[in-house]
């Protein structure tokens, strides 16, 4: 499955208010994000280990792939053309060696 096929079939099951459009699944993005940093939070402290929690972590991996898709769709953008831009402009970092810093333009 290549991300446009996800994205639409994800748009398949978006089910929330048209006043909510961007909003709802913005919000999402950041709950489900938190529960994968929850997980994970919990192995460093010693409560689990990743072995252990791997599966419920790409579980809420998941979720997060499926609210990012539907924030993107609502904002009219492929996740395809995501991925790819994104991928470009770390090639460029890579190849002008500013990989590391932070900041958009380096």
């Amino acid at each position: 499955m290549n991300f446009n096929d996800y994205q639409k079939l994800a748009r398949s099951t978006a089910v929330y208010p048209e006043e909510y459009k961007v909003i709802y699944p913005a919000l999402g993005l950041c709950g489900e994000a938190g529960e994968v940093a929850e997980k994970i939070k919990k192995t460093v402290r010693g409560d689990t280990s990743l072995d252990e929690v791997s599966g419920s972590i790409a579980d809420e991996l998941g979720d997060v792939l499926w609210y990012l898709a539907i924030l993107a769709d609502d904002l009219e953008v492929d996740l395809e053309d995501i991925a790819q831009g994104n991928v470009d402009k770390l090639q460029l970092r890579m190849k002008l060696n500013k990989i590391k810093g932070d900041g958009d333009n380096r």
